[in-house]
Formats: C-alpha cells, sequence, structure tokens
C-alpha cells in the first residue's frame, strides 16, 4: 500500500524540505497543494517545472496529485473554469503528476444543476487531460461530500480521464458508512484520503489514530496495492499540532493498519 503525503500539512515548509521528509520518513508520493503563495503554484516557469520534477524523481517520491481549488461545478460562466483545468492539466504533467485534484463548490441550489455545469466543463477538457496522461479526481467535497452525490456527477460525465477522490472524513460526515461510500465510488475511485478528528463538530486534525474516523474499515475496501494518502489540514487549525513530527508514526500507523487488515 503506497502512502502519500499531502503537503497542506506542511505550509511555509519549502518544496524541498517537503520531498526529504517525505523520502526520510516512509512516505511514497506527495499530494502537491497548488495556490498561488505555494511552492507549486501556475506561474511556475519551464525551468522551475523541469527543477521540481527532478527533485521528485531524484528522491524516489511520486508527484501523486496536483492538489488544486478549482470548483468545477460552481455557478458562474464556463469558459473560466474551463481554462483553468486546462491550466492546471499542463502544470500537473510538467510536474509528472498522475491526478489533477478538484472540488465540486456546487453552491446553493439543485445538485442537478450544479451536475450539469460540472460535467459540461469536465467533458470540454477530457481529452487534453487523456493526451498530457492526467487524471481529473473530483473529491468528495462540499456541494458532493456524499459518495452517492458524487459517483452520479461522475458517472454521467462518463469520461475514463475523469474519477473520483474519496476524502474519508466528508463521507463520514455525510453520514455515510463506508462500506457504503465505497460501494457508490468504486466504478470511479482513484484512491482514498484518510485524516484523523474528535468529533463532527471539532475537526481540528489529530495523529491518525487518535480520533473518532473509520480509516481501518475504510482501508479493509481498498484494493491491494492502492494508494492512500494522509491529509492533515494544518493551515484550517492553526492550534493543531505540527505535521512533521508525526510522520514516521502516521507512516508506521498506516502499515499496522494495512497490514492487520490484510
Amino acid at each position: 500500500m503506497p502512502l502519500a503525503l499531502a503537503t497542506l500539512g506542511l505550509p511555509r515548509t519549502p518544496l524541498d524540505r517537503v520531498v526529504g521528509l517525505a523520502a526520510d520518513h516512509g512516505w511514497h508520493g506527495l499530494e502537491l497543494r497548488c495556490a498561488s503563495d505555494q511552492p507549486i503554484r501556475l506561474k511556475l516557469d519551464a525551468g522551475q517545472r523541469r527543477s521540481a520534477a527532478r527533485m521528485f524523481t531524484r528522491a524516489g517520491i511520486l508527484p501523486l496529485t496536483l492538489a488544486s481549488y478549482i470548483g468545477v461545478a460552481a455557478p458562474g460562466p464556463d469558459g473560466p473554469v474551463v481554462e483553468d483545468l486546462l491550466a492546471h492539466l499542463r502544470l500537473a504533467a510538467d510536474l509528472g503528476c498522475r491526478h489533477l485534484r478538484v472540488f465540486p463548490h456546487g453552491g446553493p441550489g439543485a445538485i442537478g444543476a450544479a451536475d450539469a455545469r460540472a460535467v459540461y466543463r469536465l467533458r470540454e477538457v477530457s481529452e487534453q487531460a487523456s493526451l498530457l496522461g492526467v487524471r481529473v479526481l473530483v473529491e468528495t467535497h462540499d456541494s458532493h461530500r456524499s459518495a452517492v452525490a458524487l459517483a452520479g456527477l461522475v458517472s454521467r460525465v462518463g469520461r475514463p480521464h475523469v474519477g473520483a477522490l474519496w476524502d474519508l472524513l466528508h463521507t463520514w460526515l455525510a453520514g455515510e458508512s463506508p462500506l457504503g461510500a465505497y460501494r457508490a465510488l468504486a466504478p470511479h475511485l482513484a484512491y482514498v484520503q484518510v485524516k484523523d478528528v474528535a468529533s463532527a463538530s471539532d475537526l481540528t486534525p489529530l495523529p491518525l489514530g487518535g480520533g473518532v474516523l473509520p480509516i481501518a474499515e475504510c482501508l479493509d475496501l481498498m484494493p491491494r496495492g492502492s494508494w492512500v494518502s494522509w491529509e492533515y489540514e494544518a493551515p484550517w487549525h492553526p492550534g493543531a499540532m505540527p505535521l512533521a513530527p508525526q510522520l514516521d508514526a502516521g507512516a508506521r500507523h498506516l502499515a499496522r493498519v494495512r497490514t492487520r487488515e490484510e
């Protein structure tokens, strides 16, 4: 079971330091947070993109996913969203990422209208995604935190280079069991993102195994060899424990859970 680490948990940490931490503590890949104030951002020039890709290769770390903040179902014109998707797909390909993570952000109103917006936009970029070798993954989040809702959206897109990313926290908050969420998402699922929290009313990130999320039950469902990523939402919770000192224990916890289940 290869392990990925979301760089979200290491804010203000230079990319070379993040790569070193991952390599030194038993992590095999990275979900790369992409934002204007981050080491990975759209404005990286061609040389900077090549340099980052070489860094990953030298360290033996896979840039698994470019984690964008695009809302594919967001209200508004389609053109800017499509252009944003294409720009992020090019960056993902330049870095060697397998996936581009996007959010629904469907906003208020009927899920059907949000789905229609997302389906059109995702179909518009699906051919380019295929040519670049990058799969667009819509995450269980916000307007589509339910696995059933997200699976309905991705099914309507009907393109192999558009799939689903399972954030365990959000399907749990939606009241879905791991088994129910997995069954809904399985035809479209790339991998799962785990974390731990104290309760539905306190989402401050905790060390893996220190909270209430059904991580073991979730990993028991995943096919052998599938990726699991730890997303530690440090920027949204300034009082959370620093992530770096937890990396060894986190990797051991996931390996122990998975070994027990196998």
